[in-house]
């Protein structure tokens, strides 16, 4: 009964890692996840939120040699609370962009999705309290990976300078 158990286990494993899952041209992804740090609120905080962020993208054309590169978008938000001595301040940030990126495929490694690109965004800034300060344009460089659970679900973690600088979460192929 122990043999049977085993092989019923190796068999789950067998079949739940033995996906390919390189990006292509015509892949769809998902991404949602929760990041920690960023680069705003420069001051001291009495409290904040992780980052929250929501991304999709779509391999659009193959390079000479391993890769494809993907183009897609981007919604992140993340908020600050400061103790000061007018009272409380609150900031919310919100990134909306549009991002690129190049899928390396050369890795002898089935089921990983490694990437590295760039996005060109606006940092929308909401405010409540004495100061008011503005909105203004973006740009962040970011690398992450992508491991494959099945075919169409992985977990990935992302770093950037952004809403976050360390993301991680969940993708869905489709």
């Amino acid at each position: 009964m122990k043999k049977l158990n085993l092989y019923l286990i190796i068999t789950i494993f067998s079949i739940s890692y033995n996906y390919a899952q390189e990006f292509n041209v015509g892949t769809n992804i998902i991404n949602t996840g929760v990041g920690f740090g960023g680069n705003f609120g420069s001051y001291s905080t009495s409290s904040q939120t992780p980052g929250f962020g929501v991304s999709f993208e779509r391999g659009v054309w193959d390079l000479p040699g391993p890769g494809t590169v993907s183009l897609g978008a981007y919604l992140g938000t993340k908020t600050y609370k400061y103790d000061s001595l007018g009272g409380n301040d609150k900031w919310t940030y919100t990134i909306v962009g549009i991002r690129g990126a190049y899928h390396y495929s050369g890795l002898d490694v089935e089921d990983l999705d490694v990437y590295a690109g760039l996005m060109v965004s606006y940092n929308i800034l909401s405010f409540t309290g004495a100061r008011s300060f503005g909105s203004k344009p973006g740009a962040t460089g970011f690398l992450g990976g992508r491991w494959f659970f099945a075919e169409n679900f992985a977990v990935f973690a992302e770093a950037s300078y952004g809403v976050a600088y360390l993301s991680a979460g969940i993708s869905i192929k489709f």
